[in-house]
């Protein structure tokens, strides 16, 4: 299966709060399913007593029944940003613009799981325990994550 020349679809769920990648999953076609499971990985992946707000752009993939009925399911909080104002998701978009810059963009993929294998040495090995950022006072995702839970069990 070779993705040479086409298009694959990468959906990533980060926390606002500290920047990490909670979730991700790549397919070939952008579908509502594709959300569906990202979801279900991230709520694998979370533990939260109060209901979470689960923010994305208004594509059709992320408005649908599915999606509705997943976030639902996992008692997540939809929250849509303006049509064509990709400013109300800038922390998605800033993610996706560095990742095809430090990763992605300066490779050609051979097949699906060329790409599975960079996103997840992007994210896993590299993004949430390396990369540091200027809203997190130069911590990594990790760092402030832990840097939060482990202050917060001290009192």
């Amino acid at each position: 299966m070779s993705v040479k020349r086409s298009f694959v679809y990468l959906c990533v769920i980060l926390d606002l709060f500290s920047r990490k990648v909670i979730a991700w999953k790549v397919k070939q076609r952008m579908t509502a399913s594709l959300v569906t499971e990202t979801i279900a990985l991230a709520s694998q992946n979370r533990t939260y007593d109060e209901p979470v707000i689960f923010h994305s752009d208004q594509g059709s993939q992320y408005t649908s029944q599915a999606v509705r009925q997943a976030l639902d399911k996992h008692r997540l909080v939809p929250s849509f940003s303006k049509k064509a104002y990709p400013w109300d998701n800038a922390v998605n978009e800033a993610f996706f613009k560095y990742m095809k810059k430090e990763e992605l963009n300066r490779r050609i993929f051979q097949t699906l799981g060329d790409v599975e294998l960079a996103c997840f040495e992007y994210m896993e090995g590299f993004y949430n325990s390396k990369r540091p950022h200027g809203f997190n006072d130069m911590l990594t995702p990790d760092e402030k994550e832990n840097y939060f839970f482990h202050a917060s069990s001290l009192f």
